[in-house]
């Protein structure tokens, strides 16, 4: 990103680069940290998108059960990328599909007792793995970083709002 940003300013030092600068960083930071998360869930048999679908389950509390509708919502995909999620943990035994006992044209879907036991070793290793990638920062660095990205992203939202009108 040093390179980059040093041969810009040689070829054009009236841009700003402030925000590349920003993005460019948070761009290689999120590589390297979405490589570190997929290659720990890797060990598990799971990939990202999988291991949400079994945490949003889990982390629901007993008896470890949502309806498809609450799931997909709950992590931003459209239904046909969570059906295409669900039947592939299913073929793998790590969750079924009930009949919803409140309403018969619906499903639930939930942790079969593998699921749950996959998911309980995967987030406890997840977990470690993340804190480990982070364990240079002190306890300070890492609360000013959380209040910062959260600063940006409310900075983007607002951006992109104001770019609709």
């Amino acid at each position: 990103m040093d390179e980059i940003l040093r041969q810009w300013q040689k070829e054009n030092p009236s841009l700003s680069l402030r925000g590349m600068e920003v993005f460019g960083r948070l761009g290689q930071v999120a590589l390297l940290a979405s490589n570190v998360v997929e290659t720990n869930l890797a060990r598990f048999g799971l990939k990202l998108g999988e291991f949400d679908v079994l945490a949003s389950l889990r982390r629901s509390g007993s008896p470890f059960r949502l309806n498809p509708t609450q799931l997909w919502q709950g992590m931003l995909l459209s239904s046909g990328a969570m059906t295409n999620r669900l039947d592939r943990l299913e073929t793998a035994g790590y969750i079924e599909r009930l009949a919803d006992p409140n309403d018969r044209r619906a499903t639930l879907v939930s942790l079969t007792e593998k699921g749950l036991k996959l998911v309980e070793e995967a987030v406890l290793s997840h977990t470690q793995n993340e804190d480990t990638s982070i364990q240079d920062l002190t306890d300070e660095e890492i609360n000013t970083l959380n209040s910062l990205l959260t600063k940006l992203k409310l900075s983007i939202e607002k951006s992109q709002e104001s770019n609709k009108g």
